[in-house]
């Protein structure tokens, strides 16, 4: 760790790792001593407290993993740094499931809900913002299309696979999936996934990278990423700040459950609580690359993020349906199914062209205020 120690005296080093720390202390005292509180919940107060703090404490440490993806992007180039950056984020998103199905009382539409989510802020929310701050900052952005277009090839089918067929089938009563059905749809979902993967690293990464240099972004726009230490350094420090959010996944899934149920909030919040949790940072580095004029970046995180929540969600929920024999409603409701195939047709429109403007990002914003309000008055 001498590397670390050239990089930063004690108290910057402290700074800097401070996601890091905070997760593993708050994981220490869970471990010992806070299980107890989370045994029997019934005081609303204690579960909103306990809620105040780990919700900032797992945000915090998200942060820092973007922070060593980020700075493993500097190092690699794309497109490789995304990839990593992306697939940490959705290996919190997976993680967190995970821990939510494995608890008692599971919520069976928890990852429909999740998934769905996910995609509704990143192709409406996210994209729409992105898209809005560029069209006001630089008028209209390049990006490279055969990069967008390759996203959108596989991120519709296995949308419809994941989300709408299985209301559809007839081998299960509910909008499930047959025990055969789910060993075939996760195979092939992870296999298109793992050829997008081979295509994006090998012959075709060509496809993800900026075609032409852009103009230079506005003085103070830096786009730029703070590199610490080596690439083996921070994928280290990558791996640890992770793990605190994995293992601290069922103690905040048992917060969210009994926070719904108390409160009667729709079911569908808490999918949307993780999709925050997982997509706050990184919407914000798509944010600042759109804001630099780094149009194609932005294209990366946010499509890339939709297509992994996918390609790894579905293999890994499904994987863990046969396993532990619990049921997963994937299914949409009527008017969720609606608005993502208006999603999917309206993101083939906006990525369809090579240059993009403020108006496009308008539109996506009004179809993700549609699904907030959807959320709350269905």
């Amino acid at each position: 760790m001498s590397e670390i120690g050239k990089s930063s005296g004690g108290l910057g080093l402290i700074r800097k790792e401070a996601p890091l720390l905070v997760g593993a202390g708050t994981l220490a005292i869970f471990q010992f001593h806070g299980d107890r509180w989370l045994e029997n919940l019934a005081d609303p107060l204690i579960a909103g407290l306990l809620f105040l703090w780990l919700f900032p404490v797992l945000l915090w440490a998200s942060f820092g993993v973007v922070r060593h993806a980020e700075a493993l992007a500097e190092i690699l180039g794309e497109p490789y740094g995304t990839l990593i950056l992306t697939i940490a984020v959705i290996g919190i998103e997976v993680s967190l499931i995970a821990a939510i199905m494995l608890t008692g009382d599971a919520n069976p539409t928890l990852a429909r809900d999740t998934m769905f989510a996910v995609l509704m802020i990143v192709l409406n929310g996210l994209t729409g913002l992105a898209l809005l701050i560029g069209g006001l900052v630089h008028d209209e952005q390049d990006y490279n299309l055969r990069g967008a277009r390759a996203y959108i090839s596989v991120l519709v089918p296995l949308a419809v696979f994941a989300l709408i067929l299985p209301k559809f089938t007839t081998s299960t009563a509910d909008a499930t999936y047959s025990p055969g059905q789910e060993v075939f749809f996760a195979l092939i979902t992870a296999l298109l996934y793992g050829v997008f993967l081979a295509m994006q690293m090998g012959r075709h990464k060509g496809f993800f990278l900026q075609v032409a240099d852009p103009e230079p972004a506005p003085a103070g726009d830096g786009n730029g990423h703070e590199v610490a230490y080596s690439a083996p350094v921070h994928a280290v420090l990558l791996i640890l700040t992770l793990l605190p959010i994995v293992l601290l996944s069922k103690r905040m899934a048992k917060l969210v459950d009994f926070g719904i149920v108390e409160v009667g909030a729709p079911v569908a919040i808490g999918g949307v609580i993780i999709a925050l949790l997982v997509l706050t940072p990184e919407g914000l580095s798509a944010m600042n690359a759109a804001r630099s004029n780094q149009l194609q970046r932005s294209v990366n995180l946010l499509l890339g993020s939709a297509l992994s929540t996918i390609g790894l969600t579905v293999p890994a929920v499904l994987a863990i349906s046969l396993i532990i024999g619990k049921t997963v409603v994937l299914g949409l409701e009527d008017a969720f199914m609606v608005l993502l195939l208006l999603t999917l047709l309206l993101s083939s429109f906006t990525f369809g062209g090579v240059r993009t403007n403020l108006l496009q990002g308008a539109v996506h914003l009004v179809v993700f205020l549609a699904y907030v309000l959807l959320i709350f008055r269905p």
